[in-house]
């Protein structure tokens, strides 16, 4: 093995590394012995020259250097292959009979700037770090090797690869992916294809989660097709429907409400602002029997909360649902924009806690990494305080074991929830 050069760290910046997070920042770097070449490996020791691991070096990045590994590995397809298997071991132990998972999480699972999403038989890989843009054809081969999937399809349209010196990717980077009867497949193409070329003939794909099948769109649907994180909570939620009226908040394609739906809600209505995940989730609704249960509108979620909630002097708002669903977007991207995103939690909540019905259930969820579970709680009960109820907190939420959580890196841990009882 060629020598690397080596990244020396302050005194004092080790320890971090050493517990296990990942990222370099340029103002951890005492300095270089030789010069790095953007993407390419480097060795990270600390000021005493002890060794803490390889990893990718960018200089247009805040994150300098991604550490990869504790010791000196080969970045190439037989290094991605053994890890990728390591991950998709940890899946196999407590999602036994998943066929759409997360196979890879970035951070995780110790390779920093990847995700591979596994939807049936096609794998769908999101990359925002330069290192493993460089070795995208090494990925994809370990891919292939391990899961030889019908196609591979790139959503690297994250905003994050601009800090990282990195455009916008999507496209077929292995095989053809169509829907079942689509006349003309999507084919891998050397340069691959715009986004919005793609999205102009999007195909889809039937997913299924907990018995449940979902028409997702891979090309221009929200994240890389399907909100896999939250595969338990659509389970949990689901034991607070039977019999009631449900009022499904940011709904997507349907995964709180047609989980309601079918644990025996009365009638679920869905909300959501895009009119294809509307028209989506209708399809899903009947494409499981469920369509008799379901309505929905393709509406902006905040004007209709305060429109519902609205009355006139001396009017009170009548309660209308049983279980209401609040699975927003993140509110927020930085922490600069942490208190805009708290009054928009607030607003969501004030409005929804009118709605439900004394003895009713709220399932809300963040899944912003800059909030954590006590701001959102509290923001919660702020609210309630607002508007006079008490509540009863009966259950918390956090992503699936798909979307491993490694304490010494917060980054990991992101989505939190929880339901809530209306005592009062």
């Amino acid at each position: 093995m060629e020598s690397l050069p080596t990244v020396l760290l302050k005194p004092g910046e080790a320890d971090r590394i050493v517990a296990g997070h990942p990222w370099v920042y340029h103002s951890s770097i005492l300095r270089l012995t030789a010069q790095a070449g953007d993407g390419e490996l480097v060795q990270v020791k600390d000021h005493r020259q002890r060794l803490l691991g390889v990893g990718f070096f960018n200089s247009k990045s805040k994150i300098n250097v991604r550490i990869l590994s504790l010791e000196r590995v080969e970045a190439d397809q037989g290094f991605f292959e053994q890890r990728i298997r390591a991950a998709l071991a940890v899946r196999r132990k407590h999602l036994p009979d998943a066929t759409s998972f997360r196979v890879v999480n970035a951070e995780s699972d110790f390779l920093s700037g990847l995700i591979v999403d596994k939807y049936e038989d096609v794998c769908v890989v999101q990359i925002s770090a330069l290192g493993m843009e460089k070795r995208k054809e090494k990925i994809v081969a370990a891919l292939q090797k391990i899961f030889s999937p019908r196609a591979i399809l790139e959503r690297s349209d994250v905003a994050s690869r601009k800090f990282e010196g990195l455009e916008e990717a999507n496209g077929i980077l292995a095989g053809e992916f169509r829907e079942t009867g689509a006349r003309t497949p999507m084919s891998a193409s050397p340069a691959g294809e715009g986004h919005a070329d793609l999205a102009a003939r999007s195909p889809s794909i039937i997913v299924n989660l907990n018995g449940l099948r979902f028409e997702t769109d891979l090309v221009a649907g929200h994240k890389t097709g399907l909100y896999l994180d939250q595969r338990m909570n659509y389970q949990a939620v689901a034991q607070w429907a039977k019999g009631a009226q449900v009022l499904d908040c940011f709904s997507f394609l349907g995964g709180f409400g047609l989980h309601a739906a079918r644990a025996g809600a009365a009638h679920v209505h869905l909300l959501d602002q895009s009119a294809e995940a509307v028209a989506l989730s209708l399809r899903n609704a009947a494409a499981n029997g469920l369509a008799d249960k379901c309505s929905a509108e393709a509406v902006n979620v905040f004007d209709w909360l305060k429109a519902s909630t609205v009355v006139k002097p001396h009017e009170r708002v009548i309660p209308r649902f049983d279980l209401i669903v609040l699975d927003p977007p993140s509110f927020t991207r930085n922490r600069a924009s942490v208190p805009d995103a708290l009054r928009g939690y607030k607003e969501i909540h004030l409005r929804a806690l009118k709605l439900l019905k004394p003895g009713g259930t709220l399932a809300t969820f963040c899944c912003s990494h800059h909030v954590d579970a006590r701001t959102f709680q509290d923001v919660i009960l702020s609210a309630a305080f607002d508007c006079r109820r008490v509540l009863r907190r009966v259950a918390t939420y956090s992503q699936g074991p798909d979307h491993p959580v490694i304490p010494m890196i917060p980054e990991t841990e992101y989505l939190k929830g929880f339901a809530l009882e209306l005592v009062r």
